[in-house]
């Protein structure tokens, strides 16, 4: 029993029952040999623990709008709507300027579903001027 206890790398070169070592000979005999553990452990338990240890150092000064060290920072709403107010004003420039350069070869018909009527300055000037030429 005691060779149960300790590991495989650790048993005696002569095993009780067996006249010596050497008679273990051919694999079968390896492998059905009842003096050694059934599952030994091939390593110390210490290595089994898992995880990623304990908690590690950090410049508790880092900030950082995703959130610095760790995902989750107290301000993370705040942080959050800061973004999303930044991203929403660039996308409101850019559509602003896209709206100022559009220029029509082109113009929608008369009564047809056309999203870009409400910012056009072209197409409005264009209705207002049909609109205009329908009146006299």
């Amino acid at each position: 029993m005691a060779c149960c206890a300790s590991p495989f790398w650790a048993l005696a070169p002569f095993r009780p029952g067996l006249a010596s070592s050497s008679d273990l000979t051919t694999l079968d005999d390896i492998l059905h040999d009842r003096t050694l553990p059934a599952f030994p452990k091939p390593y110390p338990r210490v290595l089994f623990i898992m995880g990623g240890g304990g908690k590690i150092r950090y410049p508790t000064h880092v900030w950082s709008p995703a959130g610095g060290w760790y995902s989750q920072p107290a301000n993370w709403k705040a942080n959050t709507a800061i973004i999303g107010l930044v991203g929403f004003g660039i996308a409101a420039m850019a559509f602003s300027v896209s709206a100022q350069k559009e220029t029509r070869t082109k113009f929608p018909e008369q009564g047809r579903f056309f999203p870009s009527r409400w910012w056009s300055k072209q197409i409005v000037e264009h209705e207002k001027e049909l609109a205009r030429e329908t009146k006299s």
